[in-house]
């Protein structure tokens, strides 16, 4: 999936935020609703280059052993 498809949810929301502050009686609502869109872009922003990644995150050491419970 290309990247614009994912920050199609972040712009839903930014739409929904911009319509709510111009028909809403609320202002904290549509504000808030802009903070999400932000938040959400960001978010995406950081995590879709990390969707390919597969397996371990960390290296494997070799003569790792468990401690003895």
């Amino acid at each position: 999936m290309r990247l614009a498809a994912y920050l199609l949810f972040p712009l839903l929301i930014l739409v929904t935020g911009i319509v709510y502050l111009l028909i809403g009686d609320e202002p904290a609502g549509g504000v808030m609703l802009l903070f999400f869109a932000a938040a959400a872009t960001f978010f995406m922003w950081v995590l879709v280059p990390t969707f390919d990644n597969e397996g371990n995150t960390a290296p494997i050491v070799e003569d790792f052993e468990l401690p003895e419970d």
